[in-house]
C-alpha cells in the first residue's frame, strides 16, 4: 500500500516545483520581465506553502483518521476546478508603472492557488500518515525524497521542457499529471479508514513538545536559507544575466542542500562547511565590489558555490535539530514560516529600505552567525577553551565569513550621486572623467551602462554610448534627416536618443520604470535640450502600443527603436512575432524597426532575423566599436524594414556589417507561446 505513498510524494513534489517556472513564463512578460517578478512569484509560493503545511498540521491533529481522509478528498476534488492551468484569463493588460506585487499575487492565487495549496500539503501530511501506519520507521527520508522530486522538476524544466514544448503544451501536460496525482492521493486518503491514530496509545503524548527556543531556531535557519536563495537570484539576474532558466540554477542548489541534509547525516560535516564558508563568503562579497572585472560565468559559479555552502549550513543544522517524528508537522510548519518570512523580507521589505542589494551580504552573515549559534548550542565553546584546533579553525572561519559579509553590507556601497531602487531594479547616477579627462555623468542599471552625458558644452549635446553616430540607430536617423521624423523609442534610459531630435521631429519614449523617468529629467539634460518635441508614455511598451492600436491611434512612426534591456535582461515579450505585428502596425509605410541586441551572454542575431522573416521584411546588422573621442560604446543593432531601397542607400550600405557566415541562414522565431533562451546562449 505504501509504494503508492512514495510515488505520490515524489509526483506531488515534482508538480509543486514544475508549475513554478511554467506559471512564471506566463506572468513574467506582463510585469516587466525583471528579477523581482520572479521574487514575487517565489513569495507567493512560499506563503502558500505555509498555508499547506499549516493545513497538514491541523488535519493531522484530528483524532479521526477517517475524517482526515474525507476532508482531504473533498479539497482535492475542489482543486480540480482550477484546471486546466492557464493564467492568461486573469492577466489584465493594464499598463501600470506602479509596483505590481499585489497584482502578481492575485494572478497566481486565481490561476494556480488551489492545486498549489494541495500539493504543498502532500509531503508533511503523507509523511504523518506513514508514521501512523509504520511507527517503527523514520519518515525523514521521505522528506529527502520529496526534495529529490522538487530538484528534478526544476532541473528538467530548462533542459527538457522549455526548449522543446510550447507553453500551452506545458500547461496541459501539467494539468493532466495533476489530475492523476489528485486521483492517486484521494485513493490513499480513502484507504486510511482502517488506520488507528496513536493519540490514545501514549507514544505521541509522551513525546516532549518542542520549546519556543527550538522553534525560533528552526524558523531563523529556514528564513536565512530563503533570504540567501532570493538574494542570490536577484544578484545573478541583475548583475550577471536575467535569463529565466538561470533562475532555476539557484533554486536547484537550494533544494539540493535540502536533499543532502535530510537524506543522511553524513552529507553535512560541520567542520568542512564552516571552513568552506570562511573561504567562499569573502569571495562572494568581492563579487559585489569588483564584478565588472570578473567573467559573468565566474560570477555565476562563485555565487552558486557560496549559496550551496551557506544553505548547507542552514539546512544541515535544521536536519541536526529536527525533533522526534511526533512533532513532524510542527517542524515542517516552522520551516515553511521561515521560508515565507525570508520571502517577505526580500520581496517586499528590502526594495523599500535598501538602495543596494544589501540582503545578499546580510544573508551570508546570517548563515555564518547561525552556524556559530549551532556550534555554541552543542557545547563547542567549551572545547575552544581547551585549544582544540578542530573547533577553533571552523569557528574562526565562520567568524571571518560573518564579519566580511557584515562589513560589505555596511561599507561596500558603490559611490554614486544618486541611487534608486524599486520593483524594477537598482539605478545609479555617478560622475567620472574619461581617458581624455572630460567629466561625464552616467546611468547604470546593475553593471550595465544605460546612458552617458558629457558635462561640458558642446559635448553635452552629443548622442553617446550605444546611440552615437556610428551605431545602427544613429545611421538610420542620420539617413532620414532633413525631413520631420516621427520616432518611437522603447526604453528611456538617460534620454540620449533625444539628442538626435531636430525641429519638427516628434520623439516618443515608452518606459515602464518611473525612477528612470525621474533620473532622465533631473540628472540629464537630453530631454530638456532636445530640439524635437518629446513625450514619455509610462508603462509597459507592448501593452501601451497595443492599447493605442485598439483606440485607433496608430503612431505612423518612421522609426521604432527597441532598447528595453535592464542590465542584460531580455524582454522576451518585446521580441516575439506577436509583438512584431504590433510594431508593424505602428510603423509608417517603409518605416524602420530597430532592435538593439548588444548582449554579453546571449546571441540574439537569430531572433532578430526570425522576427524579420515573420514580417516578411529585410534585416541588416550594424556593428559599431567603442570610440573614446565621441563617447560611443560598442553596439549591435539590427534594422528591419520592408523598404529595401533604404538599405541600399550608400550611407546605410556602408555601415551594414553583414551576418556571420554560420548565421547567414539561421533564424529563430519567438512567439508568446515559445521563447527559449537556451538556443541563443553564448558559452
Amino acid at each position: 500500500m505504501w509504494v503508492p505513498v512514495l510515488i505520490t510524494i515524489f509526483l506531488g513534489a515534482f508538480l509543486l516545483f514544475e508549475v513554478q517556472p511554467i506559471v512564471g513564463r506566463y506572468v513574467l512578460p506582463w510585469f516587466g520581465g525583471g528579477p523581482m517578478v520572479w521574487t514575487n512569484c517565489m513569495l507567493f509560493f512560499q506563503v502558500l506553502l505555509v498555508g499547506g503545511y499549516a493545513y497538514a498540521h491541523w488535519l493531522g491533529s484530528l483524532r479521526s483518521v477517517r475524517r482526515q481522509g474525507m476532508i482531504h478528498i473533498v479539497l482535492l476534488a475542489a482543486s480540480l476546478v482550477f484546471l486546466p492551468l492557464d493564467p492568461r484569463w486573469i492577466l489584465s493588460k493594464q499598463a501600470s508603472s506602479a509596483d505590481p506585487s499585489g497584482r502578481i499575487l492575485l494572478v497566481l492565487a486565481a490561476s494556480v492557488g488551489g492545486p498549489y495549496f494541495m500539493l504543498s500539503s502532500t509531503g508533511p501530511l503523507l509523511q504523518r500518515w506513514f508514521h501512523l501506519s509504520h511507527p517503527e520507521r523514520s519518515p525523514w527520508r521521505l522528506y529527502s525524497l520529496s526534495n529529490v522530486g522538487s530538484f528534478l522538476a526544476l532541473l528538467s524544466y530548462p533542459f527538457l521542457v522549455e526548449p522543446f514544448f510550447r507553453l500551452h503544451v506545458q500547461s496541459w501536460g501539467w494539468s493532466i499529471l495533476y489530475a492523476a496525482f489528485a486521483l492517486l492521493c484521494g485513493w490513499i486518503a480513502w484507504t486510511l479508514r482502517p488506520v488507528v491514530p496513536l493519540t490514545s496509545g501514549g507514544a505521541v503524548a509522551s513525546e516532549p513538545r518542542p520549546g519556543i527556543g527550538a522553534i525560533s531556531f528552526w524558523i531563523a535557519l529556514a528564513a536565512c536559507g530563503s533570504i540567501l536563495l532570493l538574494a542570490t537570484t536577484n544578484l545573478i539576474c541583475q548583475d550577471v544575466a536575467v535569463v529565466p532558466f538561470l533562475w532555476v540554477a539557484p533554486f536547484s542548489v537550494y533544494l539540493l542542500t535540502f536533499v543532502l541534509a535530510f537524506e543522511n547525516d553524513r552529507w553535512y560535516h560541520r567542520t568542512v562547511f564552516a571552513v568552506a564558508a570562511g573561504l567562499l563568503i569573502p569571495a562572494c562579497c568581492a563579487i559585489l565590489v569588483a564584478a565588472v572585472a570578473v567573467s559573468p560565468w565566474w560570477q555565476l559559479a562563485i555565487c552558486l558555490a557560496g549559496l550551496f555552502v551557506a544553505c548547507m549550513i542552514c539546512h544541515g543544522e535544521l536536519a541536526r535539530a529536527r525533533p522526534s517524528p511526533g512533532s513532524l508537522t510542527t517542524f515542517y510548519l516552522a520551516i515553511a514560516r521561515g521560508g515565507a518570512l525570508g520571502g517577505v523580507f526580500v520581496a517586499l521589505v528590502c526594495p523599500r529600505i535598501f538602495t543596494e542589494f544589501s540582503e545578499y551580504p546580510l544573508g551570508l552573515a546570517g548563515a555564518c552567525l547561525l552556524g556559530l549559534i549551532a556550534w555554541w548550542r552543542s557545547g563547542a565553546f567549551a572545547q575552544w577553551k581547551k585549544a582544540n584546533l578542530g573547533v577553533r579553525v571552523p569557528l574562526m572561519a565562520l567568524l571571518l565569513g560573518c564579519l566580511t559579509a557584515f562589513t560589505t553590507m555596511t561599507t561596500g556601497r558603490r559611490p554614486a550621486l544618486a541611487s534608486f531602487r524599486n520593483f524594477y531594479g537598482i539605478l545609479r547616477v555617478s560622475e567620472r572623467t574619461d581617458g581624455l579627462n572630460r567629466p561625464f555623468r552616467e546611468l547604470t542599471h546593475g553593471r550595465i551602462r544605460h546612458g552617458l552625458q558629457f558635462l561640458m558644452y558642446p559635448q553635452s549635446t552629443w548622442p553617446t554610448t550605444y546611440f552615437g553616430p556610428h551605431s545602427g540607430v544613429g545611421v538610420a536617423l542620420k539617413s532620414l534627416s532633413g525631413q520631420p521624423r516621427r520616432v518611437a523609442i522603447v526604453g528611456l534610459g538617460s534620454g540620449t536618443l533625444a539628442a538626435w531630435g531636430q525641429p519638427g521631429d516628434s520623439f516618443r519614449f515608452y518606459e515602464i520604470n518611473p525612477d528612470v523617468v525621474t533620473v532622465a529629467k533631473n540628472w540629464f539634460t537630453y530631454l530638456k535640450d532636445s530640439k524635437a518635441r518629446t513625450d514619455i508614455v509610462l508603462g509597459d511598451a507592448r501593452v501601451e502600443l497595443e492599447r493605442e492600436l485598439e483606440g485607433g491611434h496608430a503612431g505612423h512612426f518612421d522609426v521604432l527603436a527597441v532598447d528595453a534591456f535592464s542590465s542584460d535582461a531580455i524582454p522576451l515579450h518585446l521580441l516575439t512575432a506577436e509583438c512584431g505585428d504590433i510594431y508593424a502596425r505602428h510603423l509608417a509605410p517603409g518605416g524602420l524597426l530597430l532592435l538593439h541586441i548588444s548582449n554579453r551572454l546571449l546571441e540574439l542575431d537569430p531572433v532578430a532575423r526570425g522576427l524579420a522573416r515573420h514580417l516578411g521584411w529585410n534585416a541588416a546588422r550594424v556593428v559599431s566599436t567603442s570610440n573614446l573621442a565621441t563617447g560611443e560604446s560598442a553596439s549591435t543593432w539590427v534594422i528591419i524594414t520592408a523598404n529595401a531601397a533604404f538599405l541600399q542607400r550608400p550611407d546605410v550600405a556602408k555601415a551594414v556589417s553583414g551576418w556571420d557566415k554560420d548565421e547567414a541562414t539561421e533564424s529563430l522565431v519567438w512567439t508568446d507561446d515559445f521563447a527559449s533562451l537556451w538556443h541563443v546562449l553564448r558559452f
